[in-house]
């Protein structure tokens, strides 16, 4: 049942309840006139038998209403109990559903962070391994220049040699 349908239901039968109040009231009153209508001074009279007959209709009616009202009462301490405890629950699914909301909007920052702090020691490894690559490109350039001078040296190339008095030859001129 829904809340909602708690509620009408404690409503119907805080109506019936009132309703078995008046009935109790007026057999009260009823019982009440019968008794003093009694009670006027007789002499040693005894109750009719049709008195007595309805004073014990009126003591079972009033007996089943009793038990009725009893009964409505029993019914509304409990509808009483479970509204309470749906309250809770209520009041608790809504602080949780307040603290899952919390934790969604916080899940983004969550996981930047979660994201940087996994992120940090690869970028460290990154950085370790470019600089070693420079370091390793360095040395390749640098072997490789003093290959390059050893292997000029080691390589004899027949370049035509002049003789060292031949400096100041004359060339001849285009005029």
């Amino acid at each position: 049942m829904t809340f909602a349908d708690l509620q009408a239901e404690v409503a119907h039968l805080r109506d019936e309840l009132q309703i078995r109040d008046q009935l109790v009231q007026q057999l009260s009153q009823e019982l009440f006139r019968m008794v003093k209508g009694n009670a006027t001074p007789k002499t040693n009279a005894q109750p009719s038998e049709e008195s007595l007959a309805e004073m014990r209709v009126l003591r079972e009616q009033l007996h089943g209403v009793e038990q009725q009202v009893s009964f409505y009462q029993d019914q509304l301490e409990s509808r009483d109990t479970e509204i309470q405890q749906l309250r809770q629950t209520v009041k608790d699914l809504g602080d949780r559903s307040q603290m899952l909301e919390r934790v969604v909007q916080e899940m983004p920052q969550v996981y930047r962070q979660k994201f940087a702090e996994r992120l940090t020691p690869i970028k460290e490894k990154v950085a370790l391994i470019q600089q070693e690559n420079r370091r390793l490109h360095a040395e390749l350039q640098s072997v490789s220049y003093r290959l390059a001078v050893r292997n000029r040296r080691v390589t004899h190339i027949d370049l035509p040699s002049f003789p060292r008095g031949m400096g100041n030859a004359a060339l001849p001129s285009v005029s």
